[in-house]
Formats: C-alpha cells, structure tokens, sequence
C-alpha cells in the first residue's frame, strides 16, 4: 500500500485565519442623544452633570463607541469629554459608528502581526468567518503583509485563489 502524502502540509503554507481578527473585547455603544435637553439641545451645565455623576464602571474593558443618534448638532468638546472619562476604563474607544470601531480593532490587531515571524512565508488568508468587514480586514493584511512574504493566496489550501506573487529576480552567471 502506498504511503499518503499530505502535500498541503508540506506546502510550507502559513494560513492566517480572518477569525483570529476578530475583536476580543465586548463592543458597546455610548449615544449621547440620550443626555440632550428636549433630545435636541446639547446644555452644557446639565451634560457636565451627567459626566460627573455618571457610573463608568459600566464601560470597563470594553470597546466604545461614542455617537449620536439624535438629528443634532454636538459639539466636539461634548465628545471630548466624554473620551476622558472613558480614558484608562474603556479598553478602547472612538467617535463614530460600532463598524468603524470593529474596522479600527481589526486594522490594530492585524499591525500587531509580526512581520519577521513571516518574512518571505506563503500566507493563505482564510476568508470564511463573522468578521465584520472581511473586505476590509483582506486589504489591511494585503497592505501588512505584502512588502514581507513571497506569496498571498485566499481561500483553502486545497483550492485557492492567488493574490500576490513577489518577483524575484533570476541570478545570471
């Protein structure tokens, strides 16, 4: 009987798998239409209320996004204030909506990539998983990686699509 060999594995193939981007910590909103007079009125006196009497604790660790549902016009030290709060508690935190926050931890988790660990390597990026923006987390690993390794493919080892190929030039004698 002939041995079976697994060439997948001896591929030299490093899979990186979208899934491992994914943010760790649990993703919350902070709406600051909820603390305007009349729900369209930023007062300052009674937000500043608000921020000091407010329990923090709720945000601990978490990743926050600061927004405004509220057609209103917010002033950017209203957000300002709101960011030195969660400064040292929130385990992140940004103005914008819960996409761009998951898009801003997925970019910083994929620049924590060690480049040198995968210098010259042939990466395949499995794309299947509830990422969210797997468009975007493919062009942020492209944009990390491709400087770094030999070859980018997607999909699975056993049927891939390829993406990047470096050149190398041929020596002549």
């Amino acid at each position: 009987m002939e041995e079976i060999i697994n060439r997948v594995q001896d591929s030299g193939l490093i899979p990186l798998d979208l899934a491992t981007f994914k943010p760790k910590s649990e993703i919350i909103g902070l709406d600051i239409s909820n603390h305007l007079w009349q729900g369209l009125i930023l007062k300052e006196k009674e937000f500043r209320a608000w921020i000091k009497s407010h329990n923090w604790d709720e945000f601990k660790n978490k990743a926050v996004y600061i927004h405004c549902t509220a057609d209103a016009i917010i002033p950017t030290w209203a957000y300002m204030l709101v960011a030195s709060k969660l400064n040292g508690i929130a385990a992140d935190y940004l103005v914008g909506s819960k996409i761009e926050l998951e898009k801003a931890l997925i970019k910083q988790a994929i620049q924590n990539i060690s480049t040198e660990e995968l210098k010259n390597g042939k990466i395949i990026i499995k794309g299947c998983s509830d990422i969210a923006a797997p468009d975007f987390a493919m062009v942020e690993l492209i944009k990390h990686l491709q400087d770094h390794v030999l070859t980018i493919m997607y999909g699975e080892p056993c049927s891939s699509v390829p993406i990047y190929k470096k050149i190398v030039p041929k020596v002549t004698k």
